[in-house]
Formats: C-alpha cells, structure tokens, sequence
C-alpha cells in the first residue's frame, strides 16, 4: 500500500508541477489553486508513504515520478525536445526507479 500511495504522490507532483506553469507565477487564480491543492495532495501521500519506506528511497523515486512524468508531458503538451539524449535520460532515471524499488526488499 505504501507503494501505491508514493506512486500516487509522485502523480500529483506531476499535476502541481505542470500547474506552476499554467499558474502563470501565481497570477491566474483557478490554476493556481489547483496547483496548491496538488500540492498538499502530494506532500501528504508523501507523508503517509514515509511510514513504512526508507525516507532517501521513497524521496527519490517521489521525485523520480514527478520529473519523468514532467518530462513526458512537456513532451506530449508543451512540444519539448524529444532528442535521443533526453529520451534516454529518462530513460536512465526509469531504470534508477526501478532499481530503487527492487533494492528496498
């Protein structure tokens, strides 16, 4: 369960992440609320996760989560740069993820 809920976190990072940019710098009011309560949605299943799971494990593959799925949707979006390098980063840090989570057992 504790996985699931670091999964989910690292979602709603993804969402406050993406919503900074249709914030506006906080000058839009209705995204920028949305992006607050991705936010706290967030930080609080970051929390509830860190009751079982390694804080240096569940931090990084939080934070993990949220730049590949970042990354993918200023690919799918926002028409970011889908160079074989960058690719490959991600890629990179997926099989950082993966490793991570095949360590803590």
């Amino acid at each position: 369960m504790s996985w699931f809920l670091l999964f989910l976190a690292g979602l709603f990072e993804i969402g406050w992440a993406v919503g900074l940019r249709y914030s506006d710098g906080w000058t839009r009011l209705w995204p920028s609320l949305a992006t607050l309560a991705a936010m706290a949605v967030s930080f609080g299943l970051l929390s509830l996760a860190l009751r079982v799971l390694p804080l240096g494990t569940a931090y990084a593959v939080w934070t993990g989560i949220g730049a590949v799925g970042t990354a993918i949707v200023g690919i799918l979006l926002l028409g970011e740069s889908t160079s074989p390098l960058r690719l490959i980063s991600i890629g990179l840090i997926v099989l950082g993820l993966l490793g991570l989570k095949l360590a803590s057992h």
